[in-house]
């Protein structure tokens, strides 16, 4: 059973370009969406990272008041990606009966894409497709 499905899609170089003026306005923007592991790595890899943010938030129903910083992209030894949930988006996936969070990452041609899915922790028992067969009724007594 699914908790939700969500993808995003970011333009790598609009991206860019919008950090690059919050970067000379202070950096305001880069310290609300990356915390310290992420804020410093290649434009290409922030704009998956967004991307990332974007589809699990849509996956959880995307309601107010998450905050980006609480979904974090983590590597895993052979490099595959995952996501690490905190505050506000760990409580959210829990209070919705989140288990597994699945995200596959990609960037080409100047765009990056996320692809997030979230299991349910226990699935819930599936309903009968048939009805159940009704006892046989008793044999009539014989005098």
């Amino acid at each position: 059973m699914l908790v939700g499905v969500g993808v995003d899609v970011v333009d790598v170089d609009r991206f860019t370009a919008v950090l690059a003026r919050d970067d000379a306005r202070g950096g305001a923007l880069r310290r609300r969406l990356f915390d310290d592991d992420e804020a410093d790595l290649a434009p290409r890899s922030l704009a998956a990272r967004f991307a990332a943010k974007e589809a699990v938030a849509k996956a959880l129903g995307a309601p107010p008041g998450l905050r980006w910083r609480d979904a974090r992209v983590r590597r895993g030894e052979h490099g595959a990606p995952s996501l690490e949930l905190r505050g506000t988006v760990a409580d959210l996936a829990a209070r919705l009966g989140a288990g597994a969070v699945h995200l596959s990452l990609s960037h080409d041609g100047g765009v990056a894409t996320a692809f997030v899915v979230v299991e349910r922790a226990q699935p819930l028992p599936a309903a009968p497709l048939v009805p159940p067969p009704s006892p046989p009724s008793p044999a009539p007594e014989v005098p």
